[in-house]
């Protein structure tokens, strides 16, 4: 093994923009093939749990496969409910790890069927999450690679940015889109997100189906990990 494949994972594709060490990468795997349990689901403000350690919430629209990412992020075929019914997530789910890490898979929005009431209830449940929850290091906001940023994405980009609450996009079903169009799209995200104040301004396109993109996302959330640590 060469030292650049010891020292550092470059970029495989021209889909990633972010580096990380061969150790990184390592830990990253061992944290997610950890045994990460459901633990708690709250529907409103006053049912969200105590909080502890630190929580990493995935966010996006309703059927852009927040819950398929989830399930690659920990190796689990079934940790989160996937659906094919936009909507039907509608509380904060929560993963746990240990006290240390939570992930959380947020309400999908931008679902203009849902009844009017449920949509006020669950904006209210992410605002108040966003704006209160001391110990969330980071967002992950997925966007699907086949359609970019869409109108209904920028109420949260900009919750977002109003809370200060840090934000990494991440392309998601980037094996269904040619090569060129997802560089289009990366490049698109990327001047988008660049002018935007809580955004990291790197973008992570990944792949639910073939892995694309997961070990760079672990890394990712490793990194904040160690971070935090710190």
């Amino acid at each position: 093994m060469g030292q650049s494949e010891i020292d550092v994972r470059q970029e495989e594709d021209q889909h990633l923009t972010v580096e990380f060490t061969a150790a990184e990468i390592e830990a990253a795997r061992r944290l997610f093939a950890g045994d990460w349990q459901f633990f708690h689901a709250a529907a409103s403000v006053g049912s969200l749990p105590a909080m502890a350690g630190f929580e990493i919430a995935v966010a996006g629209r309703s059927n852009v496969g927040k819950s398929s990412l989830i399930n690659a992020l920990t190796g689990r075929k079934a940790l989160a409910r996937t659906s094919h019914t936009p909507g039907r997530t509608q509380e904060l789910i929560f993963f746990a790890l240990d006290k240390r890490i939570t992930l959380v898979d947020m309400p999908g929005y931008g679902y203009a069927a849902a009844p009017r009431g449920k949509i006020a209830a669950w904006t209210e449940l992410i605002h108040a999450y966003l704006s209160a929850r001391t110990n969330l290091a980071r967002v992950y906001v997925l966007i699907d690679a086949r359609h970019g940023v869409k109108e209904t994405d920028t109420p949260v980009l900009n919750e977002l940015d109003l809370a200060a609450v840090s934000y990494q996009v991440v392309l998601t079903k980037a094996d269904q889109v040619k090569a060129d169009a997802l560089e289009a799209c990366i490049a698109a995200t990327t001047a988008t997100i660049g002018r935007r104040a809580a955004a990291f301004p790197s973008v992570i396109a990944t792949s639910a189906r073939t892995g694309e993109g997961i070990p760079e996302l672990r890394a990712a959330i490793g990194r904040l990990a160690t971070e935090r640590d710190r």
